[in-house]
């Protein structure tokens, strides 16, 4: 977690609206500056002015999935800390493609405890 700042600024991406937007509020709560968007494309857009300094995103969503989304946003933002949780079979596939392009990325089985998301943030 950044020491320079009082709040890390967090991004969270859902396509599920309530998912993301219960895990914003708990980061909210939880000392963070916490924003929820539902798709790959408009984390994307707000990254650019958000400039956050953690990525949690869900893997399979409709637009965008959030491997390829965590790529692009690591281009954007070098920096930044990137978190996935996925709920579906299919994202070993999508994990094993980044991968292969040199991306490594941490990932946490829906549904994400508030504790597990809350110490992983933190470490």
């Amino acid at each position: 977690m950044p020491e320079n700042r009082a709040h890390p600024k967090v991004l969270v991406v859902d396509d599920e609206q309530v998912i993301a937007d219960t895990l914003a509020m708990i980061l909210n709560q939880s000392g963070f500056d916490a924003r929820a968007v539902y798709s790959g494309e408009k984390a994307l857009e707000l990254a650019s002015t958000f400039a956050p300094d953690m990525l949690i995103t869900d893997v399979i969503m409709a637009d965008l999935n959030g491997i390829d989304a965590a790529i692009r946003m690591r281009s954007m933002l070098p920096q930044i800390k990137i978190l996935l949780f996925s709920g579906q079979a299919a994202t070993a596939d999508l994990l094993e493609k980044a991968r292969a392009q040199g991306y490594e990325f941490e990932i946490l089985a829906k549904p994400v405890h508030p504790q597990d998301l809350l110490s992983k943030l933190r470490s």
